[in-house]
């Protein structure tokens, strides 16, 4: 029987979703990277750590590690040579400081300084905005959701909602909970 995941510490997971590869057509195929790799490509080729001081700093074993990163690198080289996008998502992991996400403007930032309660978005002010969950998955729901008539379906994993179609009505969906789902309420297709 394996042993269980240990979780893994992120200090700053991305700020973005993900990337996808300029002139060529639209792909629903994504490498999906989780967080957990994206740190380690950041504390390795990035930061310019050694495996282990990384490993260190993610509270995990150099081996583990080593496979993390390695798996990391094959997932990159992988959507570069194929031109597929990447979407960052999932992983067993936490954060090392609070991080929040803004429903109205979609940034997303942290608050090192635990002992002082969070006002506003660091970035427009608002006071909208949700703490990311321990999973990393932040404020967002497994649940796509059709704007125009509010059908819901479970999201599948690697497939972003706005690639989805609505069988009701032939719009595209959004994910539940994302800043965009706030905004586009009432949206046309």
């Amino acid at each position: 029987m394996a042993r269980p995941k240990r979780i893994r510490k992120v200090i700053n997971p991305p700020h973005f979703k993900g990337y996808r590869p300029l002139g060529l057509p639209e792909e629903n195929n994504p490498v999906i990277l989780n967080y957990e790799e994206y740190e380690a490509i950041r504390l390795s080729d990035y930061e310019l750590y050694g495996q282990h001081e990384a490993a260190q700093v993610m509270e995990i074993s150099r081996p583990t590690y080593a496979r993390i990163y390695e798996s990391a690198r094959r997932k990159v080289a992988q959507a570069f040579v194929q031109g597929r996008p990447i979407v960052f998502e999932g992983g067993k992991v936490y954060f090392d400081s609070e991080w929040y996400s803004c429903k109205k403007c979609g940034c997303s930032f942290n608050h090192p300084a635990k002992e002082q309660e969070v006002m506003c978005c660091a970035l427009c002010g608002s006071d909208q905005f949700e703490q990311y969950n321990e999973t990393g998955a932040g404020t967002l729901e497994d649940i796509c959701i059709c704007p125009k008539c509010g059908k819901e379906k479970t999201h599948t994993s690697g497939v972003p909602c706005n690639r989805e179609v609505c069988p009701d009505c032939n719009c595209l969906m959004m994910r539940r909970g994302a800043p965009h789902h706030h905004r586009h309420g009432n949206q046309k297709c």
